[in-house]
């Protein structure tokens, strides 16, 4: 099955990226603690995530040209955020530091028993956008533009600049925000985390779920992740059910897994594939990312995603 729209041949990026980062403080501990206990940890590392900045790491590494839109603060944590960047070779033109303001950090609690992960994170309101000073002139330069809607009124003005200049429109979605219901129809591609579309409407069933997301905001690319179990994709009124890898050496951390998995269909949207090639790998980009503790640390190369594959 084909992709349902077409990449603007011969721009500067292939794709840009819009929203978060942050500094994770990775901790691993035995087993998940009870309430009022404690215990002793495993190891623990920093390293560079946020959804949209390790979505972009992952696409440059499998050899796409990327740009990273997005505010930092002016501390060493920053310092550290866009020095992971730069390293990468991810376009840093519009990364700012803001002065003042304090990174977002996130400590994140790993199950060594099972690589699962638990969240505790916290966003400096002076990192915000407004729908004033973003640099919309990017969105004729680059073939898709994949964002968060953390700064919703933003992200609006970009899906707008995007739509005027026929660039592919793709969002990462995990919960609700204020505005989102003007910016979702603005959105050609739309990946949730699983339980998201049904909590939007009330219905457990996911298949239902994602129709009913798609009737709403008119998406012609729905999809959730579902872990180890892979992804579910609805098409042109067609469900593409893509089951999950296996993590070569076994799971050790499951931190930006969906990141990765987004990477990877974005990947396979530049590259020509079709959707069913395309989820396919999406789920061994995100496989092999759960190999390492960090949402970047073990993003693949193309080989090793051709290795997987294969």
């Amino acid at each position: 099955m084909k992709f349902p729209f077409s990449i603007q041949a011969g721009r500067e990026f292939d794709v840009v990226g819009f929203g978060t980062n942050a500094v994770d403080f990775l901790i691993r501990v035995p087993e998940y603690p009870s309430f009022n206990s404690k215990i002793e940890l495993t190891d623990y590392i920093q390293a560079a995530g946020g959804e949209i900045a390790t979505s972009m790491v992952g696409l440059q590494r499998l050899g796409l040209k990327t740009c990273y839109v997005g505010r930092f603060g002016d501390d060493a944590a920053g310092d550290f955020g866009i020095q992971s960047l730069k390293d990468e070779g991810v376009n840093i033109t519009y990364a700012d530091q803001i002065k003042g303001a304090t990174t977002q950090i996130a400590f994140i609690i790993i199950d060594v028993r099972n690589g699962e992960r638990t969240v505790i994170w916290k966003r400096d309101p002076k990192l915000a956008y407004g729908p004033i000073g973003i640099p919309l002139d990017l969105m004729a330069r680059t073939g898709v533009v994949h964002l968060t809607p953390h700064d919703t009124r933003a992200s609006i003005e970009l899906a707008k600049a995007a739509r005027q200049n026929e660039t592919v429109t793709s969002i990462d979605l995990d919960n609700t925000f204020d505005g989102v219901e003007e910016l979702l129809p603005l959105m050609d591609i739309m990946i949730t985390s699983a339980d998201l579309p049904g909590r939007m409407f009330g219905i457990e069933d996911k298949r239902t779920a994602l129709t009913t997301l798609q009737e709403k905001f008119g998406s012609p690319i729905v999809g959730i992740t579902l872990g180890e179990e892979g992804s579910l994709i609805r098409c042109n009124g067609e469900f593409v059910e893509t089951a999950g890898f296996e993590v070569p050496g076994g799971c050790k951390d499951t931190t930006g897994a969906g990141d990765s998995f987004r990477a990877g269909l974005l990947y396979g949207l530049v590259n020509g594939e079709s959707v069913e090639n395309s989820a396919r790998m999406a789920n061994a980009v995100a496989a092999l990312k759960c190999r390492a503790i960090g949402a970047r640390t073990s993003l693949p190369t193309p080989i090793e995603l051709l290795t997987l594959l294969k």
